[in-house]
């Protein structure tokens, strides 16, 4: 009788547990600390939103988050780590739009899928993507730009971060849609294209505001536009390009994730506690000092956008014929 007993007790917990996973596994975090991996060097824009994070996770979770800088191979290195590791929680990534939408488009052989490999936590971020130029081009907004770039073809040179960059992607969708033609000067890193405009080796730019910004209010740079699809909160004076080419735009976005197959409350939690922290008024500063409009999303919602953008960059890529090699 005791026998049976403890046979129907052990069959018993053995469904709860089936039934209950979540009952199992280990109260999340623990003694462990989380790493939150950024596929970028130091101090970029993804980083500081990263250290940003780390440091109020920290707070608001009472466990270490550490910034652990993966750079190489357009993100992808840093990207494939995270889609490798065990979906526990203790290794997430900060990454962006081009990494996960992208890459896929432009490399021949990824090591990972940036839609299926990884579970998406928030939306963290827009960048203000602006499209500037040197001083020295006789044009003060893009209808006037489209003009001189017909009156001058093959004579203005756009700089990029190399080929298949949001740099690169953006100026081609811009030749698209004006019906113009302009010289690609690709260089190794946003920095040395940025400082070419400003000497004037290269008469145009479309890069995050987080590095043209400082040239626009030194007078060293002229603003023309923003390439989102409405105009920036955090520049309501600058039209975007798809008022004088309706149908252009590129977002630029940051995001949080998680390998694939990470539970729900803890994507559920973390996302909370994700937002939290951009709402903060310090933080909200730091980053609009910067160029960065932060967000409030929820999984679903992030998810959308990154199926979505995967599809629609993903198009663009081929129909343009841009490749990173």
């Amino acid at each position: 009788m005791k026998q049976a007993f403890l046979k129907q007790l052990a069959a018993a917990a053995l469904g709860l547990a089936l039934t209950a996973p979540g009952l199992s596994r280990a109260a999340w975090p623990d003694d462990k600390p989380i790493t939150l991996i950024v596929p970028w060097a130091a101090g970029g824009s993804t980083d500081i939103l990263a250290r940003v994070l780390s440091e109020g996770l920290t707070q608001s979770l009472k466990q270490s988050v550490i910034v652990e800088n993966r750079s190489g191979a357009s993100g992808n290195i840093g990207s494939t780590y995270v889609a490798r590791a065990k979906p526990d929680g203790y290794t997430l990534l900060v990454g962006s739009m081009s990494t996960h939408t992208m890459n896929q488009a432009l490399y021949a052989n990824m090591p990972f899928d940036g839609v299926k490999d990884f579970t998406p936590i928030a939306e963290l971020a827009l960048v203000t993507n602006t499209m500037v130029t040197h001083p020295s081009v006789p044009a003060n907004n893009v209808r006037e730009f489209i003009d001189y770039l017909k009156a001058n073809p093959d004579k203005v040179a756009y700089a990029s971060a190399g080929q298949g960059s949001t740099n690169h992607l953006s100026a081609a969708l811009f030749e698209k849609a004006a019906g113009v033609k302009m010289v690609h000067v690709p260089y190794r890193g946003g920095a040395p294209a940025v400082l070419d405009t400003v000497a004037g080796r290269t008469q145009v730019l479309f890069s995050a505001g987080t590095q043209t910004l400082p040239h626009v209010q030194s007078g060293k740079l002229k603003l023309l536009a923003v390439t989102e699809e409405q105009r920036s909160p955090l520049l309501p004076g600058t039209p975007t390009v798809a008022e004088t080419l309706p149908g252009y735009e590129l977002s630029v976005w940051y995001g949080a994730f998680g390998p694939a197959g990470l539970p729900a409350d803890l994507t559920t939690r973390l996302n909370k506690e994700i937002n939290l922290i951009l709402k903060r008024p310090d933080v909200v500063k730091k980053m609009a000092d910067m160029g960065v409009l932060l967000l409030d999303t929820t999984p679903e919602q992030f998810a959308k956008t990154l199926t979505r953008d995967a599809d629609k960059y993903g198009k663009l890529i081929k129909e343009l014929g841009v490749t990173a090699e």
